[in-house]
């Protein structure tokens, strides 16, 4: 790998870190996790759990754990699939919805500002990024 990308990718992995130490200094706020969880089942709701966990790359025991707090939180609802009996559906609250919007928003610019401040190309990784996403669009 060149040094340079290794060097700028350790540096991306530093400041997630550093931000996510100080979310967790505030007991109310999501982890970068429940933000990335949220921000998953938006895109993909309604989901099956297990369908959740693939896109997290997790385990279902672990999604199923994720889910406890956020369902007690009321951010999302988890019910019984009406085709399937087993399966439970996963969807977000409207207070689950804002929540996510409030939440990782101010996580997107404290990332995005500290990027800059490091001298990461953040514009160029955003097209790049952008560009990408368009291949490997399907269809």
């Amino acid at each position: 790998m060149d040094d340079g990308l290794a060097d700028l990718l350790h540096r991306v992995v530093m400041l997630l870190g550093e931000a996510t130490r100080r979310r967790t200094d505030d007991p109310d706020a999501l982890t970068y996790s429940q933000i990335r969880l949220l921000g998953t089942l938006e895109e993909i709701e309604p989901a099956t759990q297990h369908r959740l966990a693939q896109a997290l790359s997790v385990s279902d025991p672990a999604i199923s754990r994720a889910l406890r707090p956020l369902e007690t939180d009321g951010l999302v609802q988890i019910t019984i699939d009406p085709d399937h009996a087993r399966r439970r559906l996963v969807r977000l609250t409207d207070t689950g919805r804002k929540t996510f919007h409030t939440a990782g928003k101010p996580l997107h610019d404290e990332f995005r500002t500290a990027l800059i401040a490091a001298g990461f190309p953040y514009q160029r990784y955003l097209e790049d990024t952008l560009r990408l996403a368009e291949l490997l669009e399907p269809g």
